[in-house]
C-alpha cells in the first residue's frame, strides 16, 4: 500500500509539474513576444484572461529623482554636516572601476547586453529548476532589478515600506508587472544608461546606496578605484545585503565574493592568476560610517541647527514643513553658509573655557556669536552645551538665536540696552556732553513721560511711583554716583539713575522706534520691545537673543546701516536649481551722526568705563550688561569689522547665582575658580576679550569716525567739566560706579 501511495503521489506531482511547465512555457512565450513585438503580441493574444492582465499592466516606469544627501558648507567650502535618508553619491559609469561592471554582470546577468530586458533563457531555466524541486534560483535581469529598485525608491518617497523585496517573495503578478516595465525601460534607455542607473540606486547597506557610497563606506575609497576583489564583494552583496554583510558576516561575504570570482573566471572575464590573487585577499575593510545631521557636525553644531531651521521656516523650499524636510534629506542641496571656521573654532574654545560642557554641574551657559557689520553675515556661533555625546551637558536650545530659529525665549539684556537710550537721546538733538541729573531717584506717579504713541489702552507702565507703599529708590551699584554728570559718562559708567534721567527727556515711542530700527525684538514672539514699559530702557523685561544684540551693535559700527543677520549665502540642488534665501537687506536705519556719537561713547567703556579692563588693543567699542543677581551677564562689543555678543547665564531657569555676599559654588572657569560676584565684564567680558583679541585682526580694525561737534555739545554753551568724576581723565577708578542691571533690585543693590 505504501508503495502504491508513493507511486500515485509521484504521478500527481509529475502531472502538476508538467501543467506548470506548460504555464511557464506560455509565460515565456508572452515575454518573448513582448520583447520582439510587444504591441502586436499582446493584441493578438488579448482574448485570453492572462493576456488581458498583461495588457493592463503599466508600460511606463515613473523614474523619480534619486534621494541624494544635502550638504552644509562653511564659507571656505569645508563640510559642516550632511542630511539624508539614503546615503548616495551618484557617479557616471566611466567614473566606476571596470571591475564593478564585469563582476556585477557575471554574477547577476551575463546576457545583459544580449536580451531586451527579460532574459527568457534564464527565466525558463530558473523556473524549471524551481519546479523540478531543485535549489531556488532567481530570474531577474539587471533591468528588472533596476525596475524593482525604482519602485522601492518611489515607495520610500511616499513614506511607504521601502524594504528590499526578494525575488522569491514576489507573486506572478509582480513578476509580470516587473517584466513589462523592464521591456519599456529597455526601449527608453541605452544598456549603459540602465547599468549606470542601477549601480547608483542599488542598496548595499543601510549606510550605502549606490556603488560610490558603498566604496566610501566599506573602504574609504571611490568607485573609480575599486579593485577586483572589492568589486566582486559588492557584486555579490546585492543579492543579500544582510546575509553577505562583510561587517557582520565576514565569512559569508568572503564565500560569496569568491563565488563571483569563480563565475568571472568561468566566463573568462579574468585570468586564473587574477582569480587566485583576489580569492586569497582579505576583505580589508576600512568602514567609514557616515554621520548625518547637526549633532554630528564637524564644527558649529548649533549654527548648523540654525541653518536647518532657516530651511524649515522658508516657503521657498516647499509648501509645508514636511515638504521642506523631505527636500533637505532627499534633494541633494548644497547649502553654502557664512560661517568662518577660523572664528568658529576660537569662539567654541572660549565658550568651553568659561563653562566646560562636562564639568558644569550648575548648567551655566556661555555663548558667543559674531556678525560682520555691513553684511549681516554670521561668522561664528558657539555655546558650551552639546547636541549629543556621552557625559556632555546636552541642550537642544540654541542660546544665540530666536525661538523660531531653534532658540529659547531669549535673555534680559541688562545694561546692554542703554545704548538705545543714548541713540534716542542723540536722535532728538541732545548731546553727549549735556548734563543729566543722576541724583534723582524718585519719579512720582504723575510724572509726565513723553510718549507720543500712548493711548487710553496702551499707557506708560512701570514708572517709579513714590506714592506706593512698597516703592524703593532707584539704585546704582555703588554710592557716590547719585549726582549730576555728563550723558556720555552716565552711559559708559552704566549709571542707572543717569540713564533714567536721559529717558525722562525723550519720547519713549521714538526709543521704541530706534530699537526696531536696530532690529531689536522679543526673541520668543518676534514682537517689538514695548517702549512704554519704561523699565526696558534700563535692562528690560523682554528676552532678546545674542545674535539680535550683535546685529544691533553692528549698526553702530557701520555708522547707522542695519543688516539683518544671515547664515546662508546660497542653496542649489543637484540640477543647479537655485533657491531664494533670506537676505540681509542692509539699509540706513539711524542717522550717521547718531551712530558716530554712540561709537564715541561706547569706546570709553573699554577705556575708563564699566569694561575698562577688557580692551583688545585695536579700536573697539562695547557695553556690559548684568541682570539681577547676575542671572544673565553680557558683553556686546565691536570693531569696524566684527560685532560680537558674549553671553553667560542660566538658560534652564533662575537659580540666583553669584549674588553679592553669597556662596553659590558656581565654577565659571575651567580651572575651577568660584566667583562670589559676577558682572558683565567679569566672565562674559573675559570670553569676549580673549576671543576678539585673536580674531579681530582677521577683519577690519580701522578707527571709527569722530562724531560731528553738533552731537558732542550745543553751539551756544559748553558742558561743565566740573560735574564729571575727578578721576575721569585717568580711567583708574571710574569703573567703580558701573550699574549694569535692574535698578529696582532692592535686596542687594547689585547692579554692576
Amino acid at each position: 500500500m505504501a508503495s502504491g501511495k508513493s507511486a500515485g503521489a509521484r504521478t500527481i506531482s509529475t502531472l502538476a509539474r508538467f501543467v506548470t511547465f506548460l504555464g511557464v512555457s506560455v509565460l515565456c512565450g508572452v515575454l518573448a513576444a513582448g520583447l520582439l513585438v510587444p504591441g502586436a503580441a499582446v493584441s493578438a493574444m488579448g482574448a485570453t484572461a492572462s493576456m488581458d492582465f498583461f495588457d493592463e499592466l503599466p508600460t511606463e516606469l515613473e523614474v523619480g529623482p534619486l534621494s541624494v544627501p544635502s550638504r552644509v558648507l562653511a564659507a571656505d567650502g569645508s563640510e559642516l554636516a550632511s542630511f539624508y535618508v539614503e546615503n548616495r553619491q551618484p557617479v557616471k559609469l566611466d567614473q566606476m572601476s571596470p571591475y564593478v561592471k564585469t563582476s556585477l554582470l557575471a554574477i547577476e546577468d551575463s546576457r545583459f547586453y544580449e536580451h531586451g530586458g527579460i532574459d527568457v533563457q534564464g527565466t525558463a531555466r530558473a523556473l524549471l529548476n524551481n519546479i523540478a524541486g531543485g535549489s531556488t534560483q532567481g530570474a531577474s535581469s539587471i533591468t528588472q532589478q533596476y525596475v524593482n529598485n525604482v519602485l522601492n525608491e518611489a515607495r520610500s518617497r511616499a513614506g511607504e515600506d521601502a524594504s528590499i523585496t526578494l525575488n522569491g517573495a514576489k507573486g506572478i503578478g509582480d513578476k509580470l508587472r516587473e517584466a513589462k516595465l523592464a521591456i519599456a525601460v529597455e526601449k527608453k534607455y541605452s544598456k549603459d544608461q540602465i547599468l549606470e542607473n542601477y549601480l547608483n540606486i542599488v542598496f548595499y547597506n543601510p549606510n550605502a546606496y549606490g556603488v560610490e557610497a558603498a566604496a566610501q563606506y566599506f573602504w574609504g575609497t571611490s568607485a573609480k578605484n575599486l579593485n577586483l576583489q572589492q568589486s566582486a564583494m559588492l557584486a555579490g552583496l546585492v543579492n543579500g545585503p544582510t546575509l553577505y554583510n562583510p561587517v557582520t558576516q565576514p565569512a559569508q561575504a568572503t564565500k560569496r565574493r569568491n563565488l563571483v570570482l569563480d563565475v568571472m573566471l568561468a566566463q573568462k572575464k579574468i585570468s586564473k592568476a587574477q582569480h587566485d590573487a583576489a580569492a586569497k585577499a582579505p576583505l580589508a575593510l576600512k568602514v567609514n560610517a557616515p554621520k548625518q545631521g547637526c549633532a554630528a557636525s564637524s564644527r558649529g553644531a548649533y549654527f548648523c541647527s540654525y541653518v536647518e531651521q532657516q530651511i524649515y521656516n522658508n516657503a521657498a523650499f516647499g509648501q509645508t514643513r514636511e515638504d521642506r524636510q523631505a527636500l533637505l534629506v532627499r534633494g541633494g542641496l548644497t547649502i553654502k553658509t557664512t560661517l568662518d571656521p577660523r572664528l568658529q573654532d576660537k569662539a567654541q574654545a572660549q565658550a568651553d573655557r568659561i563653562a566646560p560642557p562636562r564639568a558644569n554641574p550648575s548648567k551655566i551657559g556661555s555663548s558667543l556669536v559674531t556678525v560682520e557689520p555691513g553684511t549681516g553675515k554670521i561668522l561664528a556661533m558657539a555655546q558650551n552645551s552639546r547636541l549629543t555625546g556621552k557625559d556632555n551637558w546636552i541642550s537642544e536650545i540654541n542660546f544665540n538665536v530666536d525661538k523660531k530659529d531653534g532658540g529659547g525665549n531669549g535673555w534680559q539684556p541688562g545694561s546692554t540696552y542703554k545704548p538705545i537710550t543714548l541713540a534716542t537721546w542723540l536722535d532728538e538733538g541732545h548731546h553727549t556732553e549735556d548734563i543729566v541729573d543722576g541724583s534723582k531717584r524718585r519719579y512720582p506717579a504723575d510724572f509726565r513721560w513723553k510718549a507720543s504713541c500712548q493711548t487710553a489702552d496702551h499707557r506708560v507702565t512701570g514708572a517709579y511711583d513714590d506714592t506706593l507703599q512698597d516703592s524703593h529708590d532707584l539704585k546704582n551699584a555703588e554710592e557716590g554716583w547719585y549726582r549730576k554728570m555728563r550723558a556720555a559718562e552716565g552711559i559708559y559708567q552704566s549709571i542707572n539713575t543717569a540713564t533714567y534721567a536721559m529717558a525722562s527727556k525723550v519720547d519713549l515711542c521714538n526709543m521704541g522706534q530706534i530699537a526696531q530700527n536696530l532690529g531689536i525684538h522679543n526673541a520668543s514672539t518676534g514682537d517689538p520691545i514695548d517702549s512704554l514699559k519704561i523699565a526696558s530702557f534700563i535692562g528690560g523685561t523682554d528676552g532678546v537673543s545674542p545674535v539680535t544684540m550683535a546685529s544691533a551693535f553692528a549698526t553702530f559700527s557701520t555708522d547707522g546701516k542695519y543688516c539683518a543677520p544671515v547664515g546662508i549665502t546660497s542653496v542649489t540642488d543637484r540640477n543647479n536649481k537655485t533657491y531664494e534665501v533670506p537676505q540681509a537687506n542692509c539699509r540706513q536705519t539711524i542717522k550717521t551722526e547718531v551712530a558716530q556719537g554712540v561709537n564715541s561713547v561706547l569706546q570709553q567703556v573699554l577705556i575708563r568705563g564699566s569694561g575698562y579692563q577688557r580692551g583688545i588693543d585695536v579700536p573697539a567699542a562695547a557695553k556690559t550688561g548684568t541682570t539681577d543677581n547676575s542671572e544673565y551677564t553680557w558683553m556686546v562689543g565691536y570693531t569696524k569689522g566684527l560685532a560680537t555678543a558674549s553671553w553667560v547665564g542660566y538658560p534652564d531657569g533662575y537659580r540666583s547665582p553669584n549674588a553679592r555676599g553669597a556662596n553659590p559654588g558656581a565654577q565659571f572657569y575651567g580651572d575651577g575658580t568660584t566667583l562670589e560676584y559676577v558682572d558683565g565684564a567679569t566672565v562674559a567680558g573675559s570670553a569676549w576679550q580673549e576671543y576678539m583679541k585673536e580674531v579681530a585682526p582677521l577683519y577690519n580694525t580701522g578707527a571709527f569716525s569722530d562724531p560731528p561737534q553738533s552731537v558732542v555739545r550745543s553751539n551756544d554753551s559748553d558742558a561743565s567739566s566740573s560735574s564729571s568724576s575727578s578721576t575721569d581723565s585717568t580711567g583708574s577708578t571710574d569703573n567703580t560706579g558701573s550699574s549694569d542691571s535692574n535698578p529696582f533690585d532692592n535686596t542687594t543693590g547689585n547692579n554692576g
